[in-house]
């Protein structure tokens, strides 16, 4: 008897339209993050203070959350890429200028329009990706997608920094334009991949959803992650300071290296066991991360939080987006993803206003007490939630 199976051949997940998705995606956020710790010094240079600061910072993400809602109507009627390909060009030229910038009140309204194309630009970059990588793969795809992000979290603010201690303004923001022209050159060559068994008319009546119904459970999950991460964004480095420990940069750079490592191996296991395989212990890493940070005493145990939570972090963040991706149908990726990332914004952003006034009334020990209880608040939910689709299972199947 032949014994020979034969094996049909894995879907190809490295193309070429997917590297250049990735590495573009990469790119955008690398000048995003290089924006992070230097505009401040500018709008302080133009004159501005703290309440400036703020609004500078508010008034981008406000623009990118109110821009979302608005991708799935704008792909019925233009193609995704080069929808994505205006986003990027916003984003050059807003960048590059912000040299340009007479006073504060010049300086918001152009991080309004740059909000606007970072809100496109990062929606399609997810559902192009998503086009990209073969649906029995895409917990792993989506994963390496990822992957930029972390690294651009990691090298972007000191990238930031260096250029404007050895040059200037002038060279940071055309610097930073480049590097967006570059990802939109990039965008050039990226692929198309419908779907089959849509096609949607170019002038298809598509609503406008600021929220996508079917993702709402998911999208509720990372703001409460985007919550937590914006402790660690927006307090470690004053963190620091009171502990009296110097190794931030590296604090930053362990968190970005453990991501990586982590996402060999989670989105493969998202694709084989399903998201809870990855959303638990991944919330699990980044409780016991923030814990230790809470304890640390000295350097070491310090950096160890930063491995914990980033092993956390760099799981959780692609296995939401992916479950979000797989919860609807192809022509509905962007209001999916835009109710994905406008949740975590939220959570960043609103996390880090109302942690700051707690860390102004209490201690920074007190911020990471409510961000672990935000996470096991994650956890209780997610329990839940597998508990009632658990027994909708069993129903399902003693009916059949």
């Amino acid at each position: 008897m032949n014994t020979n199976v034969l094996k049909v051949p894995a879907a190809r997940l490295w193309t070429g339209s997917f590297i250049f998705i990735m590495v573009a995606n990469a790119l955008l956020f690398m000048v995003f993050e290089m924006m992070l710790p230097t505009l401040p010094l500018f709008v302080s240079r133009l004159g501005g203070g703290a309440a400036q600061v703020g609004l500078v910072t508010g008034i981008f993400m406000f623009s990118a959350i109110l821009i979302r809602p608005f991708a799935a109507r704008l792909a019925s009627k233009i193609d995704k890429k080069y929808l994505l390909m205006i986003g990027l060009a916003i984003c050059a030229l807003m960048t590059g200028a912000y040299y340009l910038s007479t006073g504060v009140g010049t300086l918001l309204l152009l991080r309004l329009l740059h909000g606007a194309g970072f809100g496109l630009a990062t929606t399609y970059f997810a559902t192009l990706a998503a086009e990209n990588i073969p649906k029995e793969r895409r917990g792993e795809g989506m994963g390496y997608f990822g992957v930029g992000e972390t690294v651009a979290v990691s090298v972007g603010p000191l990238i930031g920094i260096a250029i404007l201690t050895r040059y200037d303004f002038h060279n940071l923001f055309f610097g930073g334009a480049a590097v967006l022209l570059l990802a939109l050159v990039m965008t050039v060559f990226i692929s198309r991949k419908p779907q089959a068994g849509h096609h949607s008319a170019p002038d298809a009546h598509v609503p406008i959803k600021l929220i996508e119904r079917k993702v709402l459970f998911p999208s509720f999950l990372i703001l409460l992650v985007g919550i937590a991460a914006g402790s660690i964004m927006s307090f470690i480095a004053l963190y620091a300071v009171e502990k009296g420990f110097a190794a931030v940069a590296w604090f930053f750079f362990i968190v970005a290296a453990a991501s990586f490592v982590v996402r060999l191996v989670s989105g493969k296991m998202f694709d084989k066991l399903g998201p809870g395989s990855v959303l638990v212990p991944s919330a699990v890493l980044m409780i016991a991360g923030i814990w230790m940070l809470t304890l640390s005493g000295s350097e070491t145990t310090f950096l160890l939080s930063a491995v914990l939570y980033g092993l956390g972090f760099g799981a959780v963040f692609p296995a939401i987006q992916t479950w979000c991706v797989n919860l609807v149908e192809e022509h509905e990726h962007e209001n999916a993803m835009a109710s994905f990332f406008n949740f975590f914004d939220l959570g960043i952003g609103g996390g880090a206003m109302i942690l700051g006034m707690v860390a102004s009334a209490f201690s920074y020990e007190v911020v990471y007490n409510i961000a672990i209880a935000v996470m096991i608040v994650y956890l209780l939910l997610y329990a839940g939630y597998a508990i009632r689709t658990g027994k909708k299972k069993v129903e399902l199947s003693q009916k059949v």
